[in-house]
């Protein structure tokens, strides 16, 4: 199978700091735990079983952070599609309190971990604004900072004014504000993740392809594309949204669409004053939704979906370019520097899926646009269930792998609205 667009034409590939040496796995090795994915969530795992004294050995096919982990907006928020009242109508009072309380502490375990470590990341925490782009959306936000607010949060909601004042823009007719978020240089926040785990003692072999995985008796055989095996009583396997063909069937559980993003050059003061003077990021409540925030150098990112296909000229970016201009029309004579894309993985539920198709291989795919969190925090409670075989440390069920009926319509249907969005600009209309 080609590889993929490529990581080096991104801002976060050309700013991060240098990655510690993942040389390829030459010889073959036995472990107690074998972690396929160079992602957060394998990155955590491996951290976190290292910490607890357990042997590791991770598998990556390019890099740490090469996939999503080092191409998204770098957008750190916490919970997932569900509010804590539809978690608790989906699980009970007791599990759906519970699974609010982790989905609501994911922010915070990558902050700690940056500090714990002291990661070389540019990072900062000044909330997460949320857009309503419909009436409809805005009974949803003002519910959901409610919710949030009840449990303690810092959260409030934002009328139009408001929203304009914060955003320095009027595309919204109203939204909330959620102070547990953040921002990271996503990439250098992988890095530090796989600098941190190979302190604790974990080991990681980049450009080392998984292309099996065999029971044989009481241990799995791992063999590589380049021909060592590694020999694992447990196995994880975190590949996002680049499963490849692994695990039978596993692809067909998500559809995986492109997520891409712009980044202009450093903006002037005078400019930046005028955009999000908070320094929140922000996302929307479409279907197909924007995200855009200013970063640490002052260069403004806007996020959106782009073609299912992997991109071919910078026209691919041209509709996202259009609608920086429509919210914030001064920034029309700012130069795009950086146009990139990566993939995202959404299940049918937008839920994360855990599966464990035999006794001791461990599969976690979905990140629903939320990754940086979710898959950190993913990451330490599979160390902890890897580690003890206690199913309670396990944030979601565990379920079969089911693949989407008609999965190739799917992608489809989702190619036809990406294509819908990209040529009304996602239904930006100008303030």
């Amino acid at each position: 199978m080609a590889d993929p667009f490529p990581l080096a034409p991104s801002l976060w590939a050309a700013t991060a700091p240098e990655g510690a040496p993942t040389p390829p796995l030459d010889q073959s090795i036995a472990t107690e735990v074998c972690i396929i994915g160079g992602g957060y969530a394998g990155l955590s795992t491996a951290l976190h079983l290292a910490e607890r004294g357990t042997r590791a050995v991770v598998l990556e096919a390019h890099e740490p952070g090469w996939g999503g982990s080092g191409r998204n907006g770098g957008q750190v928020i916490p919970g997932i599609k569900y509010d804590p009242s539809e978690l608790i109508a989906k699980y009970g009072p007791e599990a759906g309190e519970a699974l609010s309380a982790f989905v609501g502490s994911t922010a915070d375990r990558v902050f700690d971990l940056i500090a714990k470590h002291g990661m070389d990341v540019p990072h900062r925490r000044d909330g997460w604004i949320q857009g309503a782009h419909t009436p409809a959306m805005v009974e949803t936000v003002k519910r959901r900072s409610d919710e949030w607010l009840k449990r303690g949060v810092k959260a409030r909601f934002l009328d139009k004014d408001a929203m304009s004042e914060a955003l320095g823009a009027r595309q919204y007719l109203a939204g909330w504000e959620d102070g547990r978020a953040g921002t990271v240089q996503p990439l250098a926040y992988a890095r530090g993740l796989a600098r941190a785990a190979l302190k604790a003692g974990a080991e990681i072999y980049g450009g080392t392809r998984a292309s099996s995985i065999t029971k044989r008796g009481e241990v799995f055989e791992v063999k590589t594309a380049a021909g060592p095996v590694v020999t694992a009583r447990r196995v994880v396997v975190a590949t996002g949204g680049y499963p490849g063909d692994l695990i039978p069937k596993l692809r067909q559980t998500i559809i995986a669409p492109n997520s891409f993003i712009v980044a202009t050059q450093p903006l002037g003061d005078n400019i930046a004053s005028t955009i999000l003077p908070g320094g929140q990021v922000v996302s929307d409540t479409r279907q197909l939704l924007l995200y855009f925030r200013r970063d640490h150098t002052n260069r403004f990112l806007m996020g959106g979906r782009g073609p299912f296909r992997e991109p071919t000229s910078e026209a691919d970016w041209s509709h996202l370019e259009r609608v920086v201009t429509k919210f914030y029309p001064q920034l029309a004579d700012v130069p795009f520097e950086y146009r990139w894309c990566g993939r995202v993985s959404l299940t049918r539920d937008f839920l994360p899926h855990l599966h464990e198709p035999e006794p001791g291989l461990l599969i976690d795919i979905g990140c629903m646009g939320r990754g940086v969190g979710l898959q950190t925090a993913m990451g330490q409670a599979m160390a902890d269930y890897v580690a003890t075989g206690d199913a309670k440390a396990l944030p979601f069920p565990i379920v079969p792998i089911e693949p989407l009926p008609f999965h190739a319509l799917h992608k489809l249907y989702v190619s036809a609205i990406v294509a819908w969005y990209r040529l009304t600009d996602g239904g930006v209309k100008a303030a």
